[in-house]
């Protein structure tokens, strides 16, 4: 993330809609003293890396077409299948497990074997209640593979820091438990695999100071499942993962007729307040009317950062993300929730549009209308985009120095200046400077910025900024040399 480094000009542009983030609505006129607006400057997209910029160029749609229509073949991918023994040789869930992990090891093998391919098998229990209440979805302990592979980091400190990429490659029909009859799963969630897939192909070959995750998970329809035993994993042993991109059902559903479906957004849901918080942190967030300065709401403005900085660079077809204030769609869930449940911030990527023709259903026409999660209805084009916003945010993520560390609002004495300070990423190494973002409290993405050297407080990571803490939200970003900056990490009070 990049400033404009005049006053003046933040002063010029402040009445107008930002023309460096023209998807953002348009502010109110502002007054020259609002010190919000004349402090910092306006956001303005950063440079791309060329080496970024090349590897998202490499996105093929037609590798991507070839992937789903393989993952299409295994007939029915029902979690529950895997007990099944009378499945047609090559088809069910375990036979689409070992073709992932072929394509992993393909990709490893092309690269001279950077890539660490990993099974993760386990046995879920039967439920006794199914997800969100339903009825019970395995009725038996039922095995589970999630297949991932890992890009370890080139820097043995940086390499402690991991982002992880992931769809899950299970799918259903409208009867849960037929594990024959086809279950294509084009849209959910093969085109959220082949985005996992994709981007394990054309970023192993490319060294990143962080280390890079790409997973495909089993057990989504079913509760959950596969991801929740992936986090739990993560969380067990201790990684410092510290943003999770999860995408289904990012096919860009293509149905005659259909007028409403946009290619040119993709959605971006993102945890607020967890509810499993203990209650005194949830009032003290409430307190501080900081419900929406979770973890995965700043990966989600991130995103936004990196998709202002790489679309415009690819001369393409414009294409942007937009911030859903919401964990998930309405009353349904994804595998974003098992990460942000372990304390990891993650977002989940979803196409503008559902059709729900197209998802859950049993393969038929009737009355004219064909039903069925078939390939025909993907776009592959637009699954490229949702692969490119992917990797471009994996890359800046690894590039960067990683997010700061206790990061506080000095709240000793009242003053309409903001004192913050900071520990540094606790996986960085490099010349590493910060970046002060901030935004009107009634807006949602950042829009204002300044170098933090140039409003120096009284010590090493502190700085005094002449913009009153009662009007915004403040955050600080680690920024590499190169300007490859970590998601921004708001400041608690502090003393």
């Amino acid at each position: 993330m990049k400033i404009l480094c005049s006053a003046t000009l933040a002063l010029a542009v402040a009445a107008t809609t930002f023309a460096q983030a023209p998807h953002q609505a348009p502010h109110r006129a502002l007054a020259a003293k609002d010190d919000f607006a004349t402090a910092g400057a306006p956001l303005a997209a950063a440079k791309a890396d060329p080496r970024v910029l090349a590897a998202i160029k490499q996105v093929s749609p037609n590798g991507i077409r070839t992937n789903i229509a393989r993952m299409v073949d295994f007939n029915n991918r029902t979690t529950i299948s895997s007990n099944d023994t009378d499945l047609k040789p090559g088809t069910g869930i375990l036979a689409a497990a070992d073709w992932i992990k072929a394509q992993f090891e393909s990709y490893s093998k092309d690269c001279g074997g950077c890539l660490e391919v990993k099974v993760d098998e386990f046995i879920e229990p039967a439920q006794q209640v199914g997800f969100n209440g339903s009825r019970p979805r395995i009725v038996k302990p039922t095995l589970m593979r999630n297949v991932y592979a890992i890009l370890k980091g080139t820097d043995p400190v940086a390499s402690k820091r991991m982002y992880l990429v992931t769809g899950h490659y299970d799918t259903r029909e409208t009867d849960m438990m037929n594990t024959h009859d086809p279950a294509p799963g084009a849209n959910d969630d093969s085109s959220g695999t082949a985005v996992s897939l994709e981007s394990a192909r054309i970023l192993s070959k490319y060294k990143f100071p962080a280390t890079l995750v790409f997973v495909a998970v089993a057990g989504e329809e079913q509760g959950l499942n596969g991801s929740a035993h992936m986090a739990k994993l993560a969380r067990a042993q201790g990684w410092q993962l510290e943003g999770v991109l999860n995408n289904d059902i990012v096919g860009g559903d293509t149905t005659p007729g259909d007028t409403l479906q946009d290619k040119t957004r993709v959605r971006v849901f993102s945890q607020g307040l967890l509810p499993s918080l203990p209650i005194e942190q949830i009032r003290a967030a409430l307190n501080l009317g900081a419900e929406s300065e979770t973890g995965g709401r700043q990966l989600a403005r991130e995103i936004l950062d990196v998709n202002r900085t790489y679309f415009p660079a690819l001369k393409a077809t414009p294409f942007r993300a937009v911030m859903e204030l919401r964990l998930d769609r309405f009353q349904r869930g994804g595998d974003h929730r098992s990460f942000s449940e372990e304390g990891f911030s993650a977002v989940r990527f979803t196409e503008w549009r559902e059709n729900f023709d197209h998802q859950h259903q049993h393969v038929r026409i009737e009355n004219g209308k064909e039903f069925g999660d078939l390939i025909k209805f993907d776009d592959f084009s637009y699954i490229a985009q949702v692969a490119r916003l992917n990797m471009a945010t994996l890359a800046t993520l690894a590039n960067s120095p990683g997010i700061p560390q206790n990061v506080r609002v000095l709240t000793s004495s009242l003053d309409n200046d903001t004192i913050l300070v900071w520990d540094p990423p606790t996986a960085a190494s490099g010349d590493v400077h910060y970046q002060i973002v901030w935004r009107e409290t009634a807006e949602n993405d950042w829009h204002y910025a300044a170098d933090a050297a140039r409003y120096p407080g009284t010590g090493a990571n502190t700085t005094r900024l002449p913009v009153s803490k009662d009007n915004v939200y403040f955050g600080i970003r680690a920024c590499s040399a190169a300007d490859a900056c970590s998601q921004a990490v708001p400041p608690v009070p502090g003393r």
